[in-house]
């Protein structure tokens, strides 16, 4: 240790640095040398406060409430807390130009946190990521320039407006992650950012929201889970940059949404997702179906196959796998489309099928696809190894009715 002790401070402080924070503040312990240099790091994270003992938990919040106040660091990269008061930490943080601040509360209380109003004018601040009992309660002077990743999860509003008024003061925010909190009521979600350029959000089950505004001209990918089976009208607009899109719900009044993304190239989406007739995805290249055995995949995927005329990758996914004496559970008849869809004839290549069940349905669904599928380059059947008898029937059935002769079968 004395060895060490004798290199340079600016080496020591580095050193420091490639350990996790709460061993770096040990060290203080070690010596008058080592004392303060911990003060010097510009990366601080200390990570989630269910780890500590509640000794450990009060010790090390007694320490820092007395010594953060004097870190030395004149610029803090970034800084994460999940314990003690954070309004004061998040002050301190501020003073020191911080770029990164992580606050997660999972210390519980009756009395929620409120974030101090000079975090609301951080210039230097670039990522902000905020979880838990947190009251987010904008004041009227807002302004983060350089703000560019914003991930709110499961904060609680204190007006209806205060998400807008703090997204309507981020103008060069790129990345918005939003969890609302299960019981909450939001009103109207509206997020109107020109330079957002990808949005995740996540609505819980038990939740109250009257509308859903977008308007994001910058916006490329859209992230949608939503487990609240109350309706609620979708506008989004003025996005004709989107093309990568996740949907999952749970709601089935989806329309409005639906006719919102039909310029996407990528889309992932839910069976539970189901809309009407007469939506066209021009520019559909990839889609990914998920499915529930017990849900009804063959009507989704029609409307998809003739509503999607480019598209060139197609990939259902079970989201669960059947037990063994389940397999009649969610039988569905394969209602063949009336005309063979135009993406199956010029431009379907790549066909996927992960967690495939065997069941008849599936094996018409698949063979329909391999018969029709005149450009069809690759189709892979992942399954579990339980399944193989169903696996060499589709296999002995599709060899001779492949409307591709070059196309290529792969089951896993």
């Amino acid at each position: 240790m004395d060895r060490i002790s004798g290199l340079p401070d600016e080496v020591l402080v580095k050193i420091l640095s490639y350990v996790p924070t709460k061993v770096a503040v040990s060290t203080s312990i070690l010596s008058k040398r080592w004392e303060f240099l911990w003060m010097w790091l510009t990366k601080l994270e200390f990570g989630d406060s269910r780890r500590y003992s509640e000794s450990e938990f009060k010790s090390l919040q007694c320490f820092l409430n007395r010594n953060l106040p004097l870190h030395r660091a004149p610029v803090l990269e970034s800084f994460g807390l999940d314990l003690g008061d954070i309004r004061m930490w998040a002050v301190v943080a501020v003073s020191h130009y911080i770029r990164e601040l992580k606050i997660s509360v999972s210390h519980y209380s009756d009395k929620l946190n409120i974030l101090p109003s000079s975090l609301y004018t951080c210039k230097s601040l670039v990522v902000l990521k905020l979880n838990g009992g947190i009251l987010l309660d904008v004041p009227r002077m807002v302004c983060l320039p350089s703000l560019r990743t914003l991930e709110l999860r499961k904060l609680i509003y204190a007006k209806e407006g205060s998400l807008q008024r703090l997204l309507s003061n981020c103008p060069v925010l790129e990345y918005l992650q939003v969890a609302l909190c299960q019981l909450d009521n939001m009103g109207t979600f509206t997020v109107i950012v020109p330079s957002l350029q990808r949005l995740s959000l996540f609505i819980p089950s038990i939740f109250h929201l009257d509308e859903v505004v977008i308007n994001a001209s910058s916006l490329e990918q859209f992230v949608l889970v939503d487990r609240n089976y109350d309706s609620h009208p979708w506008l989004i607009e003025n996005t004709p940059k989107l093309r990568r899109a996740y949907i999952k719900v749970e709601s089935t009044d989806l329309k409005s949404l639906i006719g919102s993304i039909t310029s996407v190239k990528y889309l992932t989406i839910s069976t539970a997702a189901m809309f009407g007739e007469g939506f066209i995805f021009n520019h559909l290249e990839d889609l990914t179906l998920l499915y529930a055995p017990e849900e009804d995949l063959s009507n989704l995927l029609v409307r998809f196959l003739n509503g999607s005329p480019n598209l060139q990758g197609l990939k259902c996914v079970s989201e669960m796998n059947l037990r063994l004496n389940d397999e009649n559970h969610g039988m569905f008849s394969w209602n063949e489309p009336s005309t063979v869809p135009e993406c199956l004839l010029s431009s379907l290549q790549k066909f996927t099928w992960s967690d495939y069940l065997g069941r008849p349905q599936d094996r018409d669904i698949a063979v329909y696809i391999l018969k029709n599928a005149r450009r069809l380059r690759t189709a892979k059947f992942v399954a579990d190894t339980r399944l193989v008898p169903q696996l060499e029937m589709i296999t002995e059935s599709t060899r001779s009715s492949r409307a591709s002769s070059t196309c290529e079968l792969h089951f896993c």
